[in-house]
């Protein structure tokens, strides 16, 4: 299990580089919500190695609402480029 959460926490790195170079918006916003999928996927692994509950709860409410914030965002976005 801890190797598995090694491998989840290198494939992490790949969308952070993409949002620290210089690149579009929308290639931007693609990487953190990767980012943000990514981090809560490592959040329900460690709940389930440790047996946590709260954390497991903690980790389904940032995968299902996490990404919200980040497409009102992408729409602000839109709305401002037309």
């Amino acid at each position: 299990m801890t190797v598995l959460l090694w491998g989840m926490v290198l494939a992490l790195l790949i969308p952070i580089t993409v949002a620290c170079r210089p690149s579009d918006v929308w290639h931007r916003l693609a990487a953190f919500s990767s980012v943000a999928s990514k981090v809560a996927l490592i959040i329900l692994v460690v709940a389930a190695v440790r047996g946590d509950r709260m954390l497991a709860l903690a980790g389904v409410i940032v995968l299902s609402v996490g990404n919200a914030g980040l497409l009102l965002l992408a729409n602000l976005l839109r709305g401002t480029e037309r």
